[in-house]
């Protein structure tokens, strides 16, 4: 079930039923030679709507911006500061707590974000806290969750691809972005075949190290077929996460 799809009224209905909802969250930043920029938004948006639509949660809208600062050196990438992404992510969380929502499980596919928002968990938790003085009002709680982490998941990528997963620009999430969207796959000779591994800095300094953006990473391996497996797989698990979520006391 899809928030921005869905009415007014059958948001009501579900909050009947139900007061939990995942929120994908990524980042709109270059993946190398072969892979989309919306990579890091693809990915959970795609493992959460598979999910939704297996289990009837609620979906809610793709937060498709984040911390990607470092990728500036590339074409086409944006970046939200800290601080920006931190109000941004409050404003969401404020506004679906006005309507009743009490858990919101953020579904991230971006490594650079964590830090952030887990600052903005902070902010959220302290202005309950502050603004409650021993009263009644049920404290919404938040949970994040990187779709890699997933049970299975990881033991999935090593399977397919034991050599060259690297750790951005990935075969595992180019694979599963390629399932998604496979009109727009693209064949490109990797030089090196897999990339090296370094720091990542700032952008002029990440541009210098990882010409072509990729670390650590052959993800001409990537394939629509893996992609499948590792959504099917990733959906599974995200289902049963999010249901141990709403279950915690």
């Amino acid at each position: 079930m899809q928030l921005h799809q869905s009415s007014w009224q059958e948001i009501d209905a579900y909050l009947g039923r139900s007061k939990g909802i995942i929120v994908p969250i990524g980042s709109t930043e270059q993946h190398g030679p072969n892979g989309l920029l919306g990579t890091d938004a693809i990915c959970p948006e795609v493992i959460a709507r598979r999910a939704g639509d297996a289990s009837g949660i609620l979906i809610g809208p793709t937060f498709n911006v984040g911390q990607a600062q470092h990728h500036l050196g590339f074409a086409g990438t944006l970046s939200l500061r800290p601080s920006t992404m931190i109000a941004a992510i409050y404003d969401w969380t404020a506004s679906l707590t006005r309507h009743g929502f009490e858990r919101v499980y953020w579904f991230n596919g971006h490594g650079g974000n964590i830090a952030t928002i887990t600052a903005a968990f902070s902010e959220i938790y302290a202005d309950w806290s502050l603004r409650r003085a021993g009263g009644n009002v049920t404290p919404v709680r938040c949970t994040l969750r990187n779709w890699w982490d997933l049970d299975g998941v990881s033991a999935l990528c090593r399977e397919m691809f034991p050599v060259g997963e690297g750790s951005h620009a990935t075969a595992s999430e180019v694979s599963v972005t390629y399932a998604a969207y496979p009109e727009a796959i693209k064949t490109v000779t990797m030089s090196p075949k897999i990339a090296p591994n370094g720091p990542i800095l700032d952008a002029d300094d990440y541009r210098r190290r990882f010409p072509d953006g990729r670390i650590g990473s052959d993800p001409s391996q990537a394939t629509p077929e893996k992609g499948e497996r590792l959504i099917a797989q990733a959906a599974k698990a995200l289902v049963g996460d999010f249901e141990r979520f709403m279950a915690a006391v």
